[in-house]
């Protein structure tokens, strides 16, 4: 059956590897990983690990048994230097490996400040891998003030874990608003009063003009002419995807590793899933940064490798934890022109994002009866009049049977 090298050992990775042994393939599996650990999850990083609550161990997507078991070759703390894609073969630390299908599933990196405004000094964190958190854990300590440079999700929930451990924090935003690139300002207000009365100095349309300090960083000079002393700094302004390695191998690059519907790659035999690529999308083409795309794809691949005709159709859902909220949001709201609130009762709430009569996403707060539902009608492609879903008393589930 041949040899299938997976490069990128996290949840596309090892979801991929782990469809290929379900599925009945019997050739070789090897599964390359930069991290010194087994393919663990990365949303909880940034909360239940972060906070103690949770223990190495658990962050594990599988046992690190399971990759023995199962006869996938699992190279942890390893650097793939390059691909020859004619050859068929992945170079690594000096070794050569030769495949007859090679999946990448090189994820994303986050942007970093530049070093000009003071990105490397010391104190300056992100959010992204185990590595990042174990460093910044220590800091988190009571009374500590900590800046957060970014309003979209990755910061919010630092925000959120900073404030329920005590810390001073500052949050600030360039744009207008928080959340502005990937929700409604509804969503922002929820989240803005949400934060605020936690304690979270928020302050939107302020940038970053440089962090002050000798080594590590002690302070923060923003836009707006005002200075903070600081403990420590969380970047969270975003990730990009992870595409060198590719581009370096002469694969087409379009906003991530370009693929087809079945994750095939421009070279032949090489595919590619998760935050690393873009695909085809009703018509246009996407790159999507979720747990539930990671899986799905990686799977779909795995699947067409093991000789099926599978195109990946993607159906977005994400989700945020922040205090006491859990934020779902289902659908994509590019294009939206009206945003329908509809609110059940005092915890929870939820937004449903219309382009004309089309119901495109929903973000559903403390409310997952209208996430559920929601996701369902958009992926059936059915779109409830708004002021029906603006009337509290409509039952929602029977929406489905219309």
């Amino acid at each position: 059956m041949g040899h299938v090298i997976v490069v990128g050992a996290g949840q596309a990775g090892s979801s991929c590897v782990a469809k290929l042994r379900n599925g009945g393939f019997d050739g070789k599996v090897t599964l390359i990983g930069a991290e010194p650990v087994p393919p663990y999850q990365r949303p909880p990083l940034s909360k239940g690990y972060l906070m103690g609550d949770m223990t190495l161990e658990r962050l594990f997507l599988r046992p690190e048994s399971f990759y023995s078991e199962n006869d996938i070759d699992l190279r942890m703390n390893a650097w793939v230097e390059g691909i020859d894609t004619d050859a068929q073969v992945v170079s690594l630390g000096g070794e050569r490996l030769r495949y007859d299908d090679l999946v990448l599933c090189t994820g994303s990196e986050p942007n970093r400040l530049p070093a000009a405004i003071g990105g490397d000094l010391r104190a300056v964190h992100v959010v992204r891998d185990l590595a990042d958190v174990d460093a910044m854990a220590p800091r988190f300590v009571a009374g500590a003030r900590v800046l957060i440079v970014g309003g979209g999700y990755i910061g919010l929930e630092a925000a959120s874990v900073a404030a329920k451990l005590g810390l001073q924090v500052t949050l600030i935003e360039m744009s207008k608003r928080i959340l502005q690139r990937v929700a409604a300002p509804e969503t922002s207000a929820f989240f803005r009063d949400l934060h605020k009365g936690h304690g979270v100095d928020i302050r939107e349309g302020v940038g970053l003009e440089t962090l002050l300090g000798d080594g590590d960083a002690s302070g923060a000079r923003l836009s707006d002419g005002s200075e903070l002393e600081v403990d420590f700094v969380i970047v969270g302004v975003g990730i990009r995807p992870a595409t060198a390695l590719a581009q370096k191998a002469g694969l087409a690059i379009e906003n991530g590793i370009r693929v087809d519907a079945r994750g095939r790659g421009s070279a032949p035999n090489v595919w590619a899933a998760g935050d690393c690529t873009s695909f085809p999308y009703r018509g246009g083409r996407i790159r999507l940064e979720s747990v539930p795309n990671a899986i799905d794809q990686a799977e779909c691949v795995a699947e067409n490798i093991m000789g099926g005709t599978k195109d990946y159709i993607a159906k977005p859902w994400f989700w945020s934890d922040q205090y006491d909220v859990k934020l779902q949001i289902a659908g994509l709201n590019s294009g939206y022109d009206r945003v329908v609130t509809r609110r059940t009762d005092a915890d929870s709430v939820a937004f449903w994002y219309y382009r004309g009569a089309e119901l495109l996403a929903v973000d559903a707060m403390n409310d997952p009866r209208g996430y559920m539902v929601g996701k369902r009608l958009i992926e059936s492609n059915k779109s409830p009049d708004p002021e029906v879903i603006a009337n509290s008393e409509t039952d929602l589930k029977a929406l489905l049977k219309a």
